[in-house]
């Protein structure tokens, strides 16, 4: 599944960072877009996370989230800097960045300023906390938005353990990633239409906020409450992958009569008459029960035996992976979701490929992540431009 060229038209300077912003623009590369990363001397601090590869600033991470870009390191200090970055908004349809707001003001980078260079530009501002809010112009990383957001404290609510802990993924900083996405998207189609700029603000506290609380508002979005917060299904301690004789499986019955078909497909129809779960209101309102009846079965037969029987009986079922098993996963296998990939200068590498596919259109093998700084003579002679300075 190359990567498809849908937004082809598209230029982006980007000026983000680490996951976020990163996240966006790699996604909108995939679809075509070109993205220009603009980074200061060091580097992108993402650049060193993980073991390093062959050369410095080419971590794992970079590899992945900074793949489909180039990147440019010109000083912003100097007159020829200044001039190159405003050569490059000028030809861009997007400025995306995440810079704090007292940071964007020296650099001369408001959406004002911006604006009077690309009078139609699409102006996408990855903050931690929107602008009108006590919150404002704070730092903010992705443990501080699960803390604030209370994406900390729902494995507590499923397993009693009082300590908040954080969700073991930069959960934060791709959800915000994705609404950067489509905003951006959004905001392209408005200037398309209108010819306007479109000035957008990606603040990551509300966009997890929001995520979270799709479910977990629950009873408590009535005025007044009619019960809890936190939809009590996502919550249910009884609701966990089970043991088998030599791994673990999940299953999702769900509809009451599949619960049914699944006791006579591990020979077990006569766990029913138990008056606990005999019926409908039994089994809903006995569930820790009746899992427990179920896994004093599945340990007597192996993982592929279950995904073998329940297949058969039509109750969904999966194999409780590790993130090292997917790359023998079949199904992945099939669709060449890893493909390996050979770096310029890192040698040997393994590329995860775009989710979504366009069918029909036309694609494109994704441009590999860049060096530092790698692209800066290069786009500095399509703008039309002299060599610069790389600066701090």
């Amino acid at each position: 599944m190359p990567a498809t060229s849908l937004l082809s038209d598209i230029r982006i300077a980007d000026m983000t960072t680490v996951i976020f912003g990163p996240y966006c623009t790699q996604t909108l590369g995939d679809m075509g877009a070109e993205v220009i990363k603009l980074e200061p001397k060091t580097g992108d601090t993402f650049r060193e996370v993980g073991k390093p590869a062959n050369t410095r600033g080419m971590g794992p991470c970079h590899m992945t989230i900074n793949r489909g870009k180039r990147s440019v390191v010109w000083d912003m200090k100097s007159d020829e800097g200044q001039q190159a970055v405003r050569k490059l908004i000028e030809t861009s349809d997007v400025f995306i960045h995440n810079i704090r707001p007292d940071a964007v003001a020296r650099l001369g980078l408001t959406f004002d300023e911006v604006k009077a260079i690309k009078p139609d530009i699409v102006y996408v501002h990855c903050l931690g906390f929107g602008a009108e809010g006590p919150y404002a112009g704070r730092p903010a990383y992705d443990d501080l938005i699960q803390s604030l957001s209370g994406a900390t404290n729902l494995l507590p609510q499923v397993d009693g353990n009082e300590a908040p802990r954080f969700l073991p993924t930069a959960f934060a900083d791709k959800v915000s990633g994705l609404h950067a996405m489509y905003a951006t998207l959004a905001a392209l189609h408005h200037r398309d239409r209108t010819g306007e700029p479109v000035h957008v603000e990606v603040p990551m506290f509300e966009c997890v906020s929001n995520f979270l609380l799709e479910e977990h508002f629950y009873e408590a979005a009535f005025d007044p409450p009619v019960g809890p917060y936190y939809y009590q299904r996502q919550i249910d301690p009884s609701r966990q992958p089970v043991r088998t004789q030599n791994g673990w499986i999940t299953i999702a019955p769900y509809v009451d009569h599949r619960w049914v078909t699944l006791f006579d497909a591990i020979g077990a129809p006569d766990e029913l008459k138990d008056e606990r779960i005999n019926d409908y209101r039994g089994r809903y309102f006995n569930h820790d029960y009746m899992m427990s009846r179920v896994q004093a079965h599945f340990v007597n037969f192996t993982t592929e035996q279950l995904l073998d029987m329940l297949g058969k009986a039509d109750i969904p079922a999966a194999r409780v992976n590790d993130i090292s098993d997917l790359r023998e996963d079949p199904h992945l296998k099939a669709v060449n979701f890893f493909q390996r990939r050979d770096h310029p200068t890192e040698g040997g590498y393994w590329e995860v490929q775009p989710p979504v596919r366009f069918v029909g259109q036309a694609e494109r093998v994704i441009r590999p992540a860049p060096r530092l700084g790698e692209h800066s003579d290069e786009v500095l002679k399509e703008l039309g431009l002299g060599k610069t300075t790389s600066g701090d």
